[in-house]
């Protein structure tokens, strides 16, 4: 649900959306689009008919809910459920709404059997945990799931899935390497049992840095919306071309002086070093705009860029606008992105932020969007 009591407006690009897609296709072979959490925060069914229409024919959500709310949306391709299938009620719906729901325990291979047939068996995905060490079944769990799933005959396994833990970080590229090569034993004995996938380990930065880790299906998230999940490293220039999506504005509500000695907002943590113009912007950590960035970041005030001064408040927060002229009452002070030749990032945000770029998309992602 959108926050409904401020001023932001959250403007998606969905043509940006569409073209990194492109791009990210131009490098795989079968990219399918990862749009949980309202798609990074970028609106679920909209980026979903945007990724659709740029040949997606496979999306990844993370709860079986959101799966049904984008079949009702209109998407009629495949639907995976990261989360997987959490009740028999969602082993019911991944039946009807024709959902592939990820699968990490024989529990829940066993639920999801009862609610398929042996003459429609529901596809699912067997996750494997090879270095996360969050969810999945392990290599050494392979004899025991093979010997069950003959006595499920309600389930098909359609996918064998795995995730990195550091393919955006090359200075530990031996640790991706090793959890690749687990990958390779796990989908190697599992073919060897006479079992018929399709296998995914490939997140954003493994489409872009390990190709040979592409197998028959990537799932790209953080890079489809534009941030380099390489930024900062040696391979930063591997995520090239990636174009952000989400460009986040607020009015400014008032513009006046603050003399050389006066401090603003609350604790006094600003004073002026000289005689200063500061503006005003209708937004703070009830927009869900970090407290975290008080005296820290920029904005964007006319093309110009505006650090952020004193704390961030509950719907306010204060820029320096001494060196930007015509500032006034009503303009615009961008967030993230907006026009001029130096927009704030995703990844620059998301460093004063002291965060990443997937929750800076999600949380200001809350507030009202708008498609272009």
């Amino acid at each position: 649900m959108s926050i409904s009591y401020n001023n932001i407006t959250v403007r998606i690009h969905l043509d940006r959306i569409r073209a990194n897609y492109e791009l990210l296709s131009r490098k795989a072979s079968a990219p399918i689009g990862v749009i949980k959490s309202d798609a990074y925060g970028h609106g679920l069914v909209p980026v979903a008919k945007t990724l659709a229409a740029a040949g997606a024919c496979t999306l990844a959500v993370g709860t079986v809910g959101e799966a049904l709310k984008l079949r009702k949306g209109g998407f009629d391709g495949r639907i995976i459920a990261l989360l997987g299938a959490l009740s028999s009620e969602e082993a019911c719906s991944c039946r009807i709404g024709h959902i592939v729901p990820f699968v990490f325990s024989l529990q829940h291979l066993r639920m999801l059997s009862d609610a398929g047939s042996a003459d429609a068996p529901l596809p699912v995905a067997l996750k494997f945990d090879t270095g996360m060490a969050r969810l999945g079944f392990c290599e050494e769990d392979i004899p025991g799931l093979l010997q069950a799933l003959p006595g499920l005959p309600g389930i098909r396994v359609a996918i064998v899935a795995s995730h990195f833990a550091v393919s955006d970080e090359p200075e530990k590229e031996d640790f991706t390497r090793e959890q690749h090569e687990t990958f390779l034993r796990i989908t190697g004995a599992l073919r060897s049992a006479g079992l018929t996938f399709e296998a995914t380990i490939a997140n954003s930065a493994a489409m872009l840095a390990y190709p040979e880790t592409h197998h028959e299906l990537q799932r790209p998230g953080i890079a489809i919306y534009g941030a380099n999940p390489l930024h900062g490293t040696p391979n930063e220039h591997m995520g090239s071309g990636l174009s952000p999506a989400m460009d986040v504005g607020t009015p400014i509500l008032q513009v006046h002086a603050l003399p050389k000695g006066r401090s603003i907002s609350y604790g006094r943590t600003f004073v002026a070093p000289r005689d200063m113009r500061v503006a005003i912007t209708s937004v703070g950590y009830a927009d869900a705009f970090s407290r975290g960035l008080s005296n820290r970041g920029v904005m964007m005030v006319n093309g110009q860029r505006a650090p952020i001064v004193g704390r961030v408040c509950m719907q306010m927060t204060a820029v320096d606008v001494t060196d930007i002229p015509h500032v006034s009452s009503g303009d615009t002070a961008w967030i993230l992105g907006g026009p001029g030749e130096c927009p704030v990032t995703p990844e620059e945000l998301a460093a004063a932020w002291g965060t990443i770029t997937y929750e800076a998309f999600c949380l200001l992602g809350l507030n009202p969007k708008t498609f272009e």
